[in-house]
């Protein structure tokens, strides 16, 4: 009897062992289902995440982030979604910032060494992410060798002698005269020189208009290219030459296409702060891209319509407004729309802390097409304090129980801005987190390329005031050099209320759902030809091929 026992267990054993082995394999099978439909395009079309450095992750807890700690977290990056990262100032600077370099060929001591840099880039491209960093031309430290050299220069000149850049060449690299032209204007210590410092006196601005210092910021190029870097993010790129928007277009050619030269497939994406208008006239430099500022902010495009100021059918107008504006100029242009970034108010503090908004919001921005910006933190609905900058670059919060990684405020910030919102830690615990809803979004764009590509029309037999709808069409060359051609459509349901659409016409019967996001997860179908959508809520279809 015990024998018989002993046997019926055995085999109970095999079979629960057997059970689990199918199980086991079919979970393998289904995820590796969802990792083949997931095909990472290689192109300029990327997720991009901003970090500053300084706020990240501390690797050898000294209180400040470093790039080590950018490699430690770069997994968390991947299952996240992203493909780009974009690194805020790391070059050796006396300030928190890092916005004042002093050397354009190293590494900041805070921040590590060449070695760890090259190391992050390794890792980076291992995973399939591009990293470009923060090149800041406009203007240099004033601790920099170049002004150092230059206004000692100026301080031994003979009085009513000319300056010669053949004695030091550095004299050109800066515009001095002496006549203080107005506020902007500094005075050379211990001479009666001054200089153009447009943000900053310890900020002197440089002329880029000199060959020598554009043979400098080629060889800096060649530099960080040679590093591996995929691309740059130009910094307060229109303040180039204040007065002549036609020679900064021409500087941002000329840098572009220089860099071009070394890596053809280079990227640059630049800070022109300004309106729709004057970003137009900025995409004549042909640089690929230029942060989208009007989508951006608590009164940009994207948190009005999130919140529900504005209606789905001004939020696809003005899509198609700025996909026609950009594109009449540049039409290789990639827009790079972003929520917020390191000079802005956080989105959730615009959103008054509203989890369901914020939601939108990013729903919003990863359905948009071109390169998407999320500044790091906006992911767990992070908070700033007031409009002081280092209160906008508060540490990441990584966890509210374990301090490994967490790192210092960075100078000049309070130290008492509370979260409204729990960890990573937290929120990688819950399905219909903020961070999970980042998750889906990023793994849907990531799974239907016509998104980020695709040009955009109206379709305004699915628009009712209620809900609006785009299609996004994306014809590109196949293996044989043929053109091909997909369609998607988007639908979006900014109401809180339930939205039914009449999909039932020949036009539309065959559209079935690619994707979709909802604030709870709930699950879009459609029955009897009709799709309802819950309130906040985004849905992709496709045409059934």
């Amino acid at each position: 009897m015990k024998k018989y026992i002993f046997s019926k267990v055995k085999r109970l054993a095999v079979v629960c062992l057997c059970l689990l082995f199918a199980v086991n394999l079919l979970s393998g099978c289904n995820k590796k289902a969802e990792d083949e439909k997931v095909q990472i395009i290689d192109d300029n079309y990327r997720n991009y995440y901003e970090i500053y450095v300084h706020s990240f992750y501390d690797s050898d807890g000294d209180g400040i982030g470093d790039l080590n700690g950018v490699t430690a977290k770069l997994d968390y990056l991947t299952e996240l979604g992203i493909n780009g990262i974009w690194l805020m100032p790391i070059m050796p600077s006396p300030t928190y910032h890092k916005y004042d370099v002093i050397d354009y060929k190293d590494i900041d001591p805070e921040y590590g060494t060449m070695e760890d840099f090259d190391k992050l880039v390794e890792e980076c491209h291992k995973r399939g992410i591009n990293i470009i960093i923060d090149m800041v031309m406009n203007h240099s430290s004033s601790q920099n060798q170049w002004f150092i050299e230059a206004c000692d220069y100026l301080k031994n000149l003979d009085d009513g002698k000319e300056p010669d850049e053949s004695e030091c060449p550095y004299v050109s690299y800066y515009n001095f005269s002496k006549e203080k032209k107005n506020d902007s204007w500094y005075s050379v210590a211990g001479c009666d020189w001054y200089y153009e410092g447009v943000f900053w006196s310890e900020m002197p601005d440089l002329n880029l208009e000199n060959e020598n210092l554009r043979k400098e910021f080629e060889d800096i190029s060649d530099f960080w290219i040679e590093h591996g870097i995929d691309g740059y993010r130009m910094d307060a790129a229109m303040h180039y030459e204040d007065d002549d928007q036609n020679s900064t277009i021409e500087i941002m050619n000329w840098i572009y296409n220089y860099c071009l030269t070394k890596k053809s497939d280079f990227y640059m994406v630049s800070e022109v702060w300004a309106n729709k208008a004057t970003i137009k006239a900025f995409y004549k430099s042909m640089t690929p891209s230029m942060f989208n500022f009007p989508v951006s902010g608590a009164e940009g495009t994207i948190e009005k319509a999130a919140r529900g100021q504005t209606g789905a059918d001004s939020l696809v107008n003005a899509l198609i407004d700025y996909e026609t504006t950009y594109s009449s100029v540049n039409p290789e242009y990639i827009d790079a729309p972003f929520l917020t970034n390191h000079d802005q108010v956080r989105v959730a503090n615009n959103l008054n802390n509203d989890e369901n908004d914020l939601k939108m919001a990013a729903g919003i921005l990863l359905t948009m097409s071109g390169s998407p910006f999320i500044y790091y933190g906006e992911e767990i609905g992070m908070n700033s304090k007031g409009k002081d900058d280092p209160n906008k670059r508060l540490p990441m919060n990584w966890s509210a129980s374990d301090t490994e990684g967490i790192c210092d405020i960075p100078e000049g910030a309070d130290n008492n801005v509370a979260q409204a919102f729990p960890s990573v830690d937290e929120q990688l615990q819950y399905e219909l987190s903020l961070l999970s809803y980042y998750k889906r979004a990023l793994k849907m764009r990531n799974s239907i390329p016509e998104l980020a590509r695709g040009t955009i029309t109206k379709e305004e037999n699915l628009c009712d005031g209620v809900v609006a709808a785009i299609r996004k069409t994306w014809t590109r060359e196949d293996e044989n050099g043929s053109s091909v051609s997909s369609e998607i459509i988007v639908i979006y349901n900014t109401t809180d209320d339930v939205a039914v659409i009449d999909l039932s016409s020949d036009e539309y019967k065959d559209l079935q759902i690619a994707g979709y996001l909802t604030l709870d997860n709930t699950q879009i179908s459609i029955k009897d030809g009709h799709l309802e959508m819950p309130g906040q809520s985004i849905c992709v279809l496709k045409f059934d091929e």
